[in-house]
Order: structure tokens, then C-alpha cells, then sequence
């Protein structure tokens, strides 16, 4: 049908607008395809990836998958800029949406063919950068469509209108953040990505069915669009310009939620109210948390601080910041119980988690709210976008800093090396690469075992030596029943020493595993060539639920399934069928800003930040512009 068919002001009624339930419908669906991937995308890349093509050994670590997944997330808050132009100075906000809409279908495709045509890693890197633009390009131009679609008879529905928006975002965020980590666990990857994919398009088709009931407001056309951007709106930019950088630490520690508290959720007591949760399912509680929180807030708390104390926006973020690294700081707290060997409930992240929604509706909400009203007329869209922005660049510091921390593993980056040398030595079975010395047949040399192309075993100098390490500790499990304490174990491991004199340490890193390391050749620790081991006592035998709900799941998950298909066996410790620990060797490839050490560098920029912010708020003048 010719584009002139569709209205493009708002007809003259006082009730809804016909469109209205395609556009809820629409966000519900999409954002259930966006969080649900987005909720097990981290226990993804470091538990599954690397199995997706065959048997590896090499898989992503926590420091590396956290970086990933952030600069993921910075990219979806970047590509905002992208749908603004098209939609307000090309093709307008239905045209784009739809065409964004279809991008974003073809992101969950690629993600739902790992595995299955070519290298994952490549399918994983396509899907998402094309969620991303999708997913990113769409968020100015949905809540801006929701506001053509009124006139002046029906304005005061619009606030109702955004209520229900905001609450089809938290159910849809909710129910894919408990349905995907389980699919995840007991069907696997295709399942898990498929599931949000299909919701995906389902959510485009909803939107293109209401094509006729919307009111379609054409674009401006390039040349106003920019004379509007780079007007006399430049001042407006620098004042909130702080506001934003602000926003962005607050960003950095908050987005963490769907990376490193999974990682923490690991270790830690997952039952909680007689419910046993899975790590990435524990994100859903932020959804049930702000639609309690926003009435509770806004009837309560506020009202009653403003009979003794003005709360203006400004005050609520700062308050907000503060809160954000107070909520940190408990989650060091709980990290430092890990480290020492401890298993805290999970109440205890589920307490964070509401202390992380506290400042969320004190800092986002008040902040997107303040911008929009300190934006000029003509520039309210770009300087929307310029707040996601800061969301991106939240992002980008965090996995700034996941990346300088990584130690990259001696192993991986020689066999990396080797190959683009030698391409054939992949049909090999085994290898063996020049250590620090970089000559072959000397003590320090590395081995690797191959299969299908891809490294199954590692075999590093000094192996012997972490071996009688490796006895020591599991006798001391044997007789106490869980792992020693620090302390203990290095002072009978003081003796013990690599072919090049280090003394070999011992680490617990949880209440299920601890590492057994040595500085290696180079005789520096925190670097590629520490070598060690990594001690982890099996999980506790599953319970076998009875009743509806074991019919709804296979007996094992689909990761155990997955890795007897491909031939690969748990490795046991070498000690035979009676050993307690499985042992895997390691090169490097470690971190240097491990446990709780994390979280207490993340708890003093946010505390650092909210002091910068004093100032700020005290010296800002604030000035008003609201639409006529």
C-alpha cells in the first residue's frame, strides 16, 4: 500500500489510539528476546562456546567473558545515534523500526546456528553485533512512537500509556530472565537463543500488523534534522555532559549484574525459600524489585523526606550513587566469604540486587527524567541518546578494565603462533612448543594433545612437582572433608618447590576449588608463564526431583549430554577412581584483580565518584524546557 494511506497526524479522539496495543505487545516480546539472551550470554561463552565445535580445552575465562559481554552491552547504548538519524531524518520511526526489527531477527538466527555451519566463535561475534544495531537502533524510536500516537483530546492518557510500557519491559525482562538460563542448563544453546529469537519475531510481526492503526509522523529530512542537532543547543550538552559521566560509573558497576555477579551466584548456596535458582536467574529479581519499588518511592519515601529536607533531582542521584557503592561494598563482602572458602546463601546477592534497584530508580529514572527537562526543544531526541550514551561508556570502562587485567595463558598464545606458522600441524595428535626459552627439547617445554584441530590436553613443565602438591591437598580433604585453609597448606607446601626453584602456592578460590601455582620459568608471578593446577571437588550428587517437574526436563543437562557425545570424559584426578579432586593444569591465563579485590576496586570508584558528584550538584543551575 502507498505510503500517503497512512495518517500521519492523530485523529481527533478521546480515548486510545488504536495502535497502542501493538506497540506493548511489540516491547514485551522484544524485550524478552533481548534480556533472555542477554541473561545467559556470559555462562555461555565460558561454559559452552568452546564445546560448540568439538572437544577443546581452551575455554574463555571469567575476566575475558566479562569483557565480552560489556562490550556487547556498550554497543547497544551506541547504536542508538544510528536509529535516531534514520528514523528523524530519513525514513521515520515506523519504517525504521520494522527495518531494525529485521536486523535483529537475523542477530538471534546467527546465534541460533552455532554449532551448526562453520566456527561458533564467528556466528556468536555476527549475531550479536547484529542485536546489537538492531536492539540499540530501535530504543529511540519505539517510546517516541508511542508519543505520536497522540493528539490533543487524548494527551492525558499518555502517562498511563507509558506506565504500561514500562511494566510489558519489566514482565518481559522477568519471565525470559527465568525461562532462558533454564533452557540454557537442560536443552541447551539452540534452544536458549532460539527461544528469545522466535519472541523476536513474533514481536516484529505484532509491530508490522498494526501498520494501519498507526499514526506514522514523517521524517524531517537530513537538513533540519542536523540544523536542529547542531543548533544553539551546545551549552545544554556541556552542563549535563558531568551528569552523564556520572551516570556512566553508575552503569559500569550496575550492567555487572549480568557478568560478574553471575560469576559470584557460582559459588555461592542457591537455594533460597525452599527454591533451588540457577546463577543467571537471580537478574529477574531486579524486574520485581523496581515495579516495587517506583509507588513505593514515589508515595512514600520521597513525601516524607520532602517535610524536611528538599528533594530535587539532583539530591535523589546523588543519594542514589552513594547507595550504588554501598551495595558494592556488601558485594565485596560477600566475595571475601568466597575467597576464604565460605558458601553464603544466596540471599545474600538477592539483598544486593535490591539495594543495586534502589539506586537504579534514584539514578536512571531521575537522571533520564532530569536531561529530557534540561534539553532544549529541538535537541530532546539527540540528548536522549547522548544518555544512553552514557550507558555505553559505563560499559566500555568496565571492559577497559577486564581486558588490562587479563593474563593471557603461554600455551593458548603459542599454539596460536605455531599454527598461523604451520597450519598442518592441526591434524596432529600431539604437539610439543617451546617454552621461555623459545628452544625445543628443554625443561620448559609446553605439550598439547589434539583432536579434531582443537587442544584436549595440556601437559606443563614441572607437571611432577604439582602432582605431589595436588596428593597433599587431597589427603588433607580426605581427612577433614573439605578444602584446607591457606595458611595451613602453604606452610607444609614450603618444601615443595618447581625445576626452577619457586616456591609452589597454594590458593582457595571457593568453597569447591583452589589452585596450586608456581611463578614458572620466568620466575615472575601474575604473568603468561605461571603454571598450576586447579583442584575442584565434584559437585554434590543432584537430588532426583519427583513429581511434574522432573518430566519437564531430560535426567541430565544438556552440557553432560553434550560432552559424552563428543567423546570428552570428565577429567579424574590421577590418582585413580578413589581420588576426591579433578585436576586441570593451567598456563598463565589468570588474572590480576582476582575475587574480592574486583568488587572493592569497583566499591571505591563508585564511592569516589558520588563525592565528585557534591559539587556538581551543588554549583548546577538548572533550567527548564518543556514542550509548549
Amino acid at each position: 500500500m502507498p505510503k500517503s494511506s497512512y495518517r500521519t497526524s492523530p485523529a481527533d479522539l478521546e480515548g486510545m489510539p488504536p495502535g497502542i496495543a501493538h506497540i506493548i505487545g511489540n516491547e514485551a516480546a522484544e524485550r524478552f528476546s533481548f534480556y533472555g539472551m542477554k541473561a545467559v550470554l556470559a555462562i555461555f561463552m565460558v561454559n559452552y562456546l568452546h564445546l560448540m565445535d568439538g572437544p577443546a580445552s581452551f575455554g574463555m575465562s571469567d575476566t575475558e567473558a566479562t569483557e565480552k559481554v560489556h562490550l556487547f552491552a556498550s554497543a547497544v547504548y551506541l547504536t542508538p545515534f544510528i536509529g535516531a538519524i534514520l528514523a528523524d531524518a530519513f525514513l521515520g520511526k515506523y519504517r525504521t523500526i520494522i527495518l531494525l526489527s529485521l536486523v535483529y531477527c537475523a542477530g538471534h538466527a546467527a546465534l541460533a546456528c552455532m554449532g551448526l555451519f562453520g566456527a561458533s566463535s564467528g556466528w556468536l561475534m555476527s549475531g550479536l553485533a547484529l542485536i546489537a544495531l538492531g536492539s540499540g537502533g530501535i530504543k529511540p524510536c519505539v517510546s517516541a512512537h508511542v508519543g505520536d500516537q497522540f493528539g490533543a483530546k487524548n494527551s492525558q492518557l499518555i502517562s498511563k500509556v507509558f506506565n504500561a510500557f514500562y511494566f510489558s519491559i519489566n514482565l518481559g525482562a522477568f519471565a525470559s530472565m527465568l525461562l532462558t538460563p533454564w533452557l540454557l542448563k537442560w536443552y541447551g544453546p539452540h534452544w536458549a537463543f532460539g527461544v528469545p529469537g522466535v519472541l523476536m519475531a513474533i514481536a516484529t510481526l505484532v509491530f508490522w500488523m498494526g501498520r494501519h492503526r498507526f499514526i506514522h509522523v514523517p521524517a524531517k529530512g537530513p537538513k533540519v534534522f542536523f540544523g536542529e542537532v547542531f543548533g544553539s543547543g551546545f551549552k545544554a550538552i556541556l552542563k549535563l555532559l558531568p551528569l552523564y559521566l556520572f551516570v556512566a560509573m553508575f552503569w559500569a558497576l550496575f550492567d555487572q549484574t549480568a557478568s560478574r555477579f553471575i560469576f559470584q551466584a557460582q559459588d555461592m548456596d542457591l537455594n533460597f525459600l525452599g527454591v533451588e535458582w540457577l546463577p543467571s536467574q537471580l537478574q529477574s529479581m531486579n524486574s520485581i524489585f523496581v515495579l516495587t519499588f517506583i509507588p513505593i518511592f514515589a508515595l512514600i519515601l520521597y513525601p516524607w523526606l520532602g517535610k524536611v529536607w528538599k528533594v530535587t533531582p539532583l539530591r535523589k542521584i546523588g543519594i542514589g550513587l552513594f547507595l550504588m557503592g554501598c551495595s558494592f561494598a556488601l558485594a565485596s563482602v560477600i566475595q571475601t566469604w568466597i575467597d576464604g572458602g565460605g558458601r553464603p546463601n544466596i540471599g545474600w546477592q538477592i539483598t544486593v540486587i535490591a539495594l543495586l534497584t534502589a539506586a537504579e530508580v534514584m539514578v536512571s529514572i531521575v537522571a533520564l527524567e532530569f536531561a529530557y527537562t534540561q534539553s532544549p526543544k529541538t535537541m530532546k531526541s539527540f540528548m536522549m541518546c547522548l544518555y544512553l550514551a552514557s550507558v555505553a561508556a559505563g560499559n566500555l570502562f568496565v571492559a577497559g578494565v577486564n581486558h588490562f587485567i587479563q593474563i593471557p595463558s603461554a600455551a593458548e598464545q603459542q599454539f596460536e603462533e605455531a599454527v598461523l606458522t604451520d597450519a598442518a600441524m592441526m591434524k596432529n595428535r600431539s604437539i610439543t612448543l617451546p617454552g621461555y626459552d623459545g628452544k625445543m627439547d628443554t625443561k620448559d617445554d609446553i605439550g598439547l594433545g589434539l583432536k579434531d584441530g582443537e587442544v584436549t590436553t595440556l601437559h606443563i613443565p614441572s607437571e611432577m612437582k604439582f602432582e605431589v602438591a595436588a596428593d597433599l591437598v587431597e589427603q588433607r580433604v580426605a581427612q577433614n572433608g573439605e578444602l584446607s585453609r591457606e595458611a595451613e597448606l602453604n606452610a607444609a607446601l614450603s618444601d615443595l618447590k618447581d625445576i626452577w626453584g619457586n616456591t609452589i602456592i597454594y590458593q582457595v578460590l571457593n568453597s569447591r576449588s583452589a589452585r596450586i601455582m608456581s611463578a614458572g620459568p620466568d620466575k615472575e608471578l601474575n604473568t603468561r608463564w605461571d603454571l598450576g593446577m586447579i583442584l575442584t571437588l565434584p559437585e554434590p550428587e543432584r537430588q532426583k526431583k519427583e513429581g511434574w517437574t522432573a518430566s519437564l526436563h531430560p535426567d541430565r543437562p544438556w552440557l553432560e549430554r553434550h560432552k559424552q557425545k563428543l567423546g570428552m570424559v570428565e577429567q579424574e584426578a590421577k590418582g585413580g577412581e578413589t581420588s576426591l579432586l579433578s585436576r586441570e593444569v593451567f598456563s598463565g591465563g589468570q588474572t590480576k584483580l582476582m575475587g574480592a579485590s574486583y568488587f572493592w576496586f569497583f566499591t571505591a570508584m563508585m564511592l569516589l565518584t558520588a563525592l565528585a558528584f557534591i559539587p556538581y550538584a551543588i554549583f548546577y543551575k538548572p533550567r527548564t524546557y518543556l514542550q509548549d
